[in-house]
């Protein structure tokens, strides 16, 4: 579903991503693990059109998406849940939800949103700035779904949340994916990022270093020194 080839990303004279090659296949999870200032957010951000290539292909469902503007990639199919949210604080949870829908015209998605997280429907007439950060995090994934994807990327969705909320929002993950929706991950919480996938890629300085099933990842010492803790 989505191919990257080959791509290179600099900032002026600063090159961040070397030949980056990533598969991931319809209906699959992926994660991608990386420490801080490996180049995870610029691929995202890569992917998405928000940084523009050096050099190098990504191609969605088979068509050239490099160098198209973020809105036709989400019209093409494909979304961002960002880190740290970028909730309209101000503005009311259905009217989040109503702007992720903003260019398919049809709020019909709601009542699935509000089945998938009930904590959503309760809360909809409330200001998404006064949402607690798990509420917040359900709300951004939420909104991305109102565009209708056929795969998403999630950029840190645990970030800064309880280990409640934590569990909470990657079984919701995981439950989209079941499904039908393919997933690019980016997670800190490594290990249960990779219980729920299917494969996953390690991102350091720049350059993918490790690719493999997400089983051959739990058991890499290597890995697990690195990335879990053990």
């Amino acid at each position: 579903m989505l191919q990257v080839r080959s791509l290179n990303v600099s900032y002026s004279a600063l090159q961040v991503l070397w030949d980056i090659n990533i598969d991931i296949q319809k209906g699959e999870i992926v994660t991608l693990v990386g420490s801080n200032g490996a180049g995870k957010t610029t691929l995202v951000s890569s992917i998405l059109g928000f940084t523009k290539a050096s050099s190098g292909n990504i191609l969605f469902k088979g068509k050239e998406i490099q160098g198209e503007p973020p809105y036709d990639i989400v019209r093409e199919g494909l979304s961002l849940v960002p880190e740290k949210r970028e909730l309209f604080s101000r503005m009311t949870v259905l009217e989040n939800l109503t702007l992720g829908a903003y260019f398919r015209k049809d709020e019909s998605s709601t009542d699935e949103i509000f089945h998938l997280f009930p904590a959503l429907k309760e809360a909809k007439d409330r200001n998404a700035g006064l949402l607690s950060g798990g509420q917040q995090q359900m709300l951004a994934i939420a909104r991305c779904l109102m565009s209708k994807p056929e795969m998403i990327i999630l950029d840190e969705p645990s970030l800064g949340l309880s280990p409640k909320f934590v569990h909470n929002v990657l079984e919701a993950v995981k439950s989209l994916n079941d499904e039908g929706l393919t997933i690019l991950l980016v997670e800190q919480n490594v290990r249960r990022a990779l219980e729920i996938s299917d494969r996953g890629y390690v991102l350091e300085n720049g350059q993918i270093v490790k690719s493999g099933s997400a089983e051959m990842f739990l058991e890499d010492d290597a890995i697990k020194e690195a990335y879990l803790g053990i």
